[in-house]
This record gives structure tokens, C-alpha cells and sequence, in this order.
């Protein structure tokens, strides 16, 4: 059976997953994230899900169901706490460790299972021998982000760290310091201290990376003998990897794995990025050689729900990674086929007439009002697929990369809302190269309109910007 194409996101588009860490267990990959929900008010308000595929099909995603609840946690027992960004390991005994922040209250719990997937148990938060819990101590590092490699010695690492002070939110314990990113090493029971929580990732001064400083998002894997280290800077936006040759120290600053607006691939403007600006969280997959960077886009104009996207990296000969490029075809096995009906909500790019901007500020929804965005109909979870570009005022550009072209043909739009102009496709992202201009007159009712499609076989991007009055939502596009 021929293997379907792969997009980004990857996931279906209901579906809100940021924070996605990847991990192999047996012959297949699993997705372990936050858990969004659609347009809501806040980070990670749903119960943790597993999603998985074949580690030789990455376009066949099944949702495991349900692996951990909120209210599991006894300090959580009413669900009003949010649980984030999660890693899960396979321990020295074969049985499989959940990690998670829980909310901003400075600890980090873990539950274990039987299997990569299954019904995750409660059992204890990261402490110290004597019982106390990491970050009820009086000058804890703020516990935060976990990412956790058992090295081939059978050794647990657990890397943490957060950039911007939290103040103390639950009473009897002291504020925390946050001097960067900390590493613990555990015992082999898995949530016990065995060694002092050390910084090793600093914010500034010596051994900090001055221009991609660590903020969050810790992530670890080893790659032979060496340690790869995956982290969100204070930039916000982008993932950086820095490498050493030992777990607890020495690492050496490697580089922007990925940025959400292809910031430092020639544009440092965030106003200018080549989509709209926020934080973003992963980690780094291996699979039969080839290297992959998990990471999150943003959707609603706001911050809090996001879906999981991944790239290609292109490593070279001395064991550098390249910046890969925000793209529609990340996992695909290539560019997209030049033939066939595709849903707007695989752009990758998408900006307004004055450009973009960083959803982290004060009132996104507000400040971004006139801008384009991703939204979906109907509720949270509701499985219709119905995800699409709304709001794209005159001016309003999606990207898409990349498309394996034959040569010309046809293409024809489908699109909503209230306005008249014309849709300029361009297959270049300067934008100077038009093969196609496609009147629309758009009634408050979804429309086809069709065109003339004029371009060059080869691998190339299609740029769709509208010029009009009034807003046109984008739902998909067909090319014949």
C-alpha cells in the first residue's frame, strides 16, 4: 500500500500537542507532549495523550487514548493544576518513567507503566534522600521542563531549568533561584537525588551562550559518545543544541536547530519573521540515520494552543547541524506532490500585510486583530478536521513548502468569507516569480475558483497573498 504524504502539523489538525518529545520503544515512535486545548485561556488545560507511529511509516499517527490525568497527581486531586512539558524513559528495571512539571509550583512529579502507552500510576516526586521534594528547599533551582536520559551505564540524568523567576505559590517554602539549567543525577529508583542539583547552563557570564542563552525546554540524547543537548533560548522562539562529551558539564554551544519565523537564516526583524512569534519546545529523534527537530507552531493568535511540527536536519561531515527550515513537508519523504488538493492549514508561513509580531505580549488576541491565523469550527477535540486560515486581510500571505512540480497546470482555491480581490500564487518566496492570479468574489459562503497555474518543474514553494477589500478564509487548494 502506497504510504500517504506526510504535513505539518503532523498530527490531525484537532489535535493541540506542543511540547512533543520524541522517543523509540521497541518498532515504534512515541509522541509525548503538553496537552492544549483549543482556543482556550491558558497552557496545557487536557490530560496527557500518547500518540505513535511506525518507526518506518512517520505518516501513520495513532492516538494512544489518555496516559495521565491531572488528578492523578495527590497534590492535584481536583485537576485545577496544569501539568507540563513531559519526558518519558525506559528504566534499568524495563518499565517506563513519566516526567512532568507540575504547573509553575517548582516540582517535578513521575509516574511509571508497564508499557510506553498505557495507563500511567502516580509514584512520587523527584526529592531529595532524606524526602524532601526538590524545590521545597531553601535555595532550590526551580524545578522545571524535565528532560531525562538514562545513559548506556544505566546511569539517570535529569536536566531542568527555567529562565524568569516564579514567585513562591503555595506557602511554607522559599522562592526559588533560577540561574539557568541544572542537571541532578538520580538514583536508580528513579525520582531520588543522588547528586546535587548543578548548573550547567547559566544565563549569563561564563559558559552561558551569549545571543541564545538558555531559557527553557530542556531535551537530551546521546549520539554515540557524545551528548546532545536540546534547549528554547531566551529568544523564545527558536531551539538551540549544545554538545559535550560527559552528561553533567562541558557543553559547547552548537548552534539554532530551528526558529518558528526563520529567524537567523538571513532576517534577525521578529517584526518581519516568516510567521507570527512564540515560545516553542522538543526534541531530537535519530531514525535510521536521519536526524529529526520536534518542535511547536501557534494557532488563534494567542500562545495556548499549539500543534506539534517537525523538520529534517542536515548534519554535516563533522558532525555539525544545520538550521533547518520551517517547511510543510517536515517528516514527508520529500517535497509534496505538484498534484493534489491540500488544506490550507499546512502553510508554513503565514503574515499579514504588516508583517508578524510575538504572541507572548500583552493581549495577542487584541493587538493581533486584523492579522491572519489558524482556527478551527466547532469544539476542542471534535475530530472534523476543519482547520483553516482566517482573517486574511489585503496583503495576508501563506506559505507552503515545498512542492515537486511537473510544470504547468491548474489551481483552484477554496475560500470564504466577505470581500472582493484577486489571490496572487507565487513560487518563490521573494515573491517575484507569479504563476497564477485568481479573481475571488467572496458572499459569506464557501467558493471554488480556479485558474491558470504557470511555473517551472522542479522543487519550489507556492506563496498565496490576497488583494482586496473586506477578509478571506483560506480552507484548501487544489492542483490539477
Amino acid at each position: 500500500m502506497e504510504k500517504r504524504q506526510a504535513f505539518n502539523p503532523y498530527l490531525p489538525s484537532w489535535e493541540y500537542i506542543p511540547d512533543a518529545e520524541p522517543r523509540i520503544f521497541g518498532d515504534r515512535v512515541y509522541i509525548y507532549g503538553s496537552h492544549d486545548r483549543f482556543n482556550a485561556p491558558i497552557f496545557c488545560m487536557n490530560d496527557y495523550v500518547c500518540w505513535s507511529a511506525p518507526v518506518n511509516n512517520l505518516t501513520d499517527w495513532r492516538c494512544e487514548g489518555v496516559i495521565f490525568r491531572k488528578n492523578q497527581d495527590p497534590k492535584n486531586p481536583l485537576g485545577l493544576r496544569l501539568l507540563f512539558a513531559p519526558d518519558v524513559v525506559r528504566g534499568t528495571d524495563g518499565r517506563y518513567y513519566l516526567y512532568y512539571a507540575f504547573d509553575f509550583y517548582g516540582m517535578i512529579g513521575v509516574a511509571v507503566c508497564d508499557t510506553p502507552a498505557g495507563q500511567y500510576q502516580f509514584y512520587g516526586w523527584v526529592s531529595y534522600p532524606d524526602g524532601t521534594i526538590w524545590g521545597r528547599r531553601k535555595g532550590d533551582q526551580f524545578p522545571f521542563d524535565p528532560g531525562v536520559l538514562v545513559d548506556d551505564d544505566g546511569r539517570v540524568y535529569l536536566y531542568s531549568g527555567f529562565y524568569t523567576p516564579c514567585p513562591a505559590v503555595a506557602s511554607g517554602f522559599h522562592a526559588l533561584k533560577n540561574d539557568g539549567g541544572v542537571v541532578v543525577e538520580l538514583e536508580p529508583d528513579m525520582k531520588t537525588i543522588r547528586t546535587e542539583p548543578k548548573v550547567i547552563f547559566p544565563k549569563t557570564g561564563p559558559g552561558s551562550f551569549p545571543g541564545h542563552e538558555f531559557f527553557e525546554a530542556s531535551s537530551i540524547r546521546k549520539d554515540g559518545d557524545r551528548y546532545l543537548f536540546v534547549y528554547s533560548s531566551k529568544n523564545n522562539h527558536e531551539l538551540c543544541y549544545a554538545v559535550s562529551d560527559r552528561p553533567d558539564g562541558g557543553f559547547r554551544f552548537g548552534g539554532t536547530l530551528v526558529d518558528l519565523g526563520d529567524l537567523y537564516m538571513g532576517n534577525t526583524d521578529e517584526s518581519h519573521a516568516a510567521n507570527y512569534l512564540g515560545n516553542t519546545h522538543g526534541g531530537m529523534l535519530c531514525l535510521n540515520g536521519q536526524w529529526y527537530i520536534f518542535y511547536h507552531r501557534h494557532t488563534n493568535r494567542h500562545g495556548y494552543s499549539r500543534q506539534a511540527c517537525a523538520e529534517k536536519l542536515v548534519r554535516t561531515d563533522d558532525g555539525h547541524f544545520l538550521q533547518a527550515e520551517v517547511t510543510s513537508c517536515g517528516l514527508n519523504a520529500g517535497p509534496l506532490s505538484g498534484h493534489g488538493r491540500y488544506e490550507a492549514r499546512i502553510a508554513c508561513n503565514l503574515w499579514s500585510g504588516q508583517g508578524t509580531g510575538r504572541y507572548d505580549g500583552p493581549h495577542p488576541r487584541r493587538t493581533f486583530r486584523e492579522h491572519p491565523y489558524f482556527t478551527q469550527t466547532g469544539r476542542d477535540r471534535n475530530g472534523d478536521g476543519d482547520q483553516y486560515i482566517a482573517n486574511m486581510r489585503s496583503g495576508a500571505t501563506a506559505g507552503f513548502k515545498y512542492f515537486a512540480f511537473d510544470g504547468s497546470g491548474e489551481i483552484t482555491l477554496e475560500a470564504g468569507g466577505r470581500g472582493e480581490g484577486t489571490v496572487q500564487v507565487f513560487c518563490d518566496q521573494a515573491m517575484t516569480q507569479l504563476a497564477a492570479e485568481v479573481p475571488v468574489r467572496l458572499d459569506g459562503q464557501p467558493r471554488q475558483f480556479t485558474a491558470p497555474l504557470t511555473l517551472p518543474a522542479g522543487t519550489l514553494p507556492l506563496f498565496f497573498r490576497y488583494e482586496g477589500t473586506g477578509t478571506m478564509d483560506f480552507y484548501a487548494f487544489t492542483l490539477a
